[in-house]
């Protein structure tokens, strides 16, 4: 089991649609998000376009760090914000350049979503942690 933590400025958008496709996608993972300035809400426009892929994040809050248990994370991942991390001792950084897509439009949200999904995936077969959805596809032997 790995345990990774995405973190943003406000938790409202980057880091929550990480934690999401990180729980839908990974395997043997432990995932969590927070803000080093956590928004009061999750933005609209975030919960709209992870309907569209399947996932409600409906329930979802904005965190800080202070927020989280303490618990031993084994990455870092900073969506490509200035954000001021919590020092965390022996955890692996990872930053992405993951554009904000606040008040640009539902569509920039769509590309952000697929930009982090790309990225969460990457992420996750790198470190052998893809859940394999695909069917079997092998023929039984006679």
């Amino acid at each position: 089991m790995i345990r990774i933590l995405f973190a943003c400025v406000g938790n409202s958008c980057r880091s929550q649609i990480a934690e999401a496709f990180c729980r839908a996608l990974g395997r043997d993972v432990e995932c969590a998000s927070a803000g080093s300035k956590p928004a009061a809400a999750l933005q609209p426009d975030t919960i709209a376009v992870m309907r569209e892929v399947g996932i409600d994040l409906t329930q979802a809050q904005p965190k800080s760090f202070k927020d989280l248990p303490d618990l031993k994370y084994d990455y870092l991942v900073t969506m490509g914000c200035e954000v001021d991390c919590p020092f965390l001792p022996g955890v692996k950084v990872v930053q992405w350049g993951i554009p904000d897509p606040y008040g640009k439009g539902i569509d920039e949200y769509r590309r952000v979503r697929e930009l982090i999904r790309s990225e969460v995936t990457n992420l996750l077969a790198h470190l052998g942690h893809l859940a394999s959805n695909r069917p079997d596809s092998h023929q039984p032997l006679a």
